[in-house]
């Protein structure tokens, strides 16, 4: 029998079978050498050689192994809250599944029992993980990419990068998405996103262009939506943030903010809006072109939905340690270790930074929520987005001779998303 080929188990016992009396009547040192001669004909180890030589060589059909501990309703309810919270990852899923699936049942969406609570309270994330792998659904998802000198405004500004391990909500990392396509022609959509560091609180608004008044709005309107106070903002040094007018805004409105910003050419200094831009924007309107005032108040009420749905119910995991491993010749590794998950409004409420009445009112809000319905909602309105025309030449033409702001946040004031909780209303600048 050629030594290159693999022996199929019952070939491997039948050669055993034959080899047996003669390590049997062998001395020590030749069962030594017999021992080897069999593991180069069957692959198999010294040990398993040993361990099968002293049994009946037969083979013995397979013991029954350990049960399933969780039953088809455990499969359900996973499948539910995963779906609920967008098929986040096993690690953030795991800690929140009791809570959300008490949740969903407030809303008639799933049938909970104390048996079913007591099974999501003790499955492991690695369990989660497994049940996952069987019933992950392979939906086309879009997971793109966005697409000199220093001024002299931007010297008095300190750059570099916020600490990871801020404690106290307030400290926002900013950016601006543009929603160009391929072509930065023209007028088009840009998307505002600010990422509180401590709680992972955000925040979003669409603009139509980069100019002083529409960023200004975009601003006021998240200032009145934001339940706590603003510390810092770290933006990049887009000019879009750093002009005259933008600094004289911070200076008027919220006089005690400190402004900081990014160093040129350095993503890294805003890692964790960088990341947002991706899954909270790029994730769900791509990088196709939105460059009308239908697009603007579509992607608005789109962002409102998204304030509900990633602030109160997608469980978050925040970098609590690091420890550098140094390995001889190979490359210094470093180890990061994660809280438990719980979402940017669980984490803002174990703070001082919001008051009472802002907490019973946001608590009130997520209780009468259905986050498998909001979901539903969520992708329904991005279709609808996409759905939409893009602007004609003429068009853009005339959108940048009578461009107003006001457009944007037409209905503002009406919005019930708009908390006011730092009293800010949208400044009128038509003439």
């Amino acid at each position: 029998m050629s030594t290159s080929e693999k022996m199929s188990i019952d070939e491997a016992l039948k050669y055993l079978r034959i080899m047996k009396p003669r390590y049997v009547k062998a001395s020590r040192k030749e069962k030594g050498r017999l021992l080897d001669e069999m593991g180069t004909v069957t692959g198999y180890s010294r040990k398993h050689l040993i361990e099968r030589l002293s049994g009946d060589l037969k083979r013995h059909p397979r013991r029954g192994g350990r049960g399933r501990a969780y039953g088809p309703e455990v499969d359900d309810a996973l499948r539910m809250i995963h779906e609920s919270l967008d098929y986040i990852c096993a690690e953030r899923m795991t800690a929140n599944l009791v809570w959300m699936a008490e949740q969903l049942a407030k809303h008639g969406e799933m049938t909970v029992t104390e048996g079913l609570l007591m099974q999501l309270g003790r499955i492991s994330a690695s369990t989660v993980e497994r049940y996952l792998a069987r019933m992950r659904q392979d939906e086309p998802r879009l997971r793109r990419r966005p697409a000199g000198k220093e001024k002299a405004i931007l010297r008095d500004i300190p750059m570099g990068r916020l600490d990871w391990d801020i404690k106290q909500p307030g400290s926002f990392e900013v950016d601006l998405v543009y929603h160009c396509g391929p072509s930065a022609k023209g007028s088009f959509m840009c998307s505002i996103q600010w990422i509180d560091i401590a709680t992972g609180w955000s925040e979003r608004r669409s603009v139509l262009g980069r100019g002083y008044l529409v960023m200004q709005d975009g601003f006021r309107c998240i200032l009145g939506r934001l339940p706590f106070p603003v510390l810092c903002i770290h933006p990049d040094n887009d000019s879009a943030f750093f002009n005259h007018h933008m600094l004289r805004f911070w200076g008027e409105i919220v006089p005690g903010v400190t402004l900081t910003r990014s160093r040129p050419y350095q993503k890294n200094d805003n890692p964790r809006v960088e990341q947002k831009n991706r899954t909270l924007i790029r994730y769900y309107l791509g990088d196709h072109r939105l460059d009308t005032v239908a697009h603007v108040l579509l992607t608005n009420r789109l962002y409102d939905r998204l304030w509900v749905y990633n602030n109160f119910f997608q469980p978050v995991m925040h970098l609590v340690g690091k420890e550098v491993i140094p390995q001889e010749g190979l490359p210094t590794r470093v180890m990061r270790r994660h809280d438990t998950p719980r979402t940017p409004f669980d984490r803002l409420c174990e703070t001082d930074a919001i008051l009472p009445q802002h907490k019973e009112q946001l608590e009130i809000l997520r209780d009468g929520t259905n986050p498998r319905q909001l979901r539903q909602e969520i992708y329904d309105t991005v279709d609808e987005i996409l759905s939409l025309p893009t602007a004609t030449p003429a068009h853009r033409e005339s959108v940048l001779d009578t461009l107003s702001h006001s457009v944007t946040f037409e209905n503002a004031a009406d919005d019930p998303l708009n908390f006011g909780f730092r009293r800010t209303e949208v400044l009128d600048h038509t003439d």
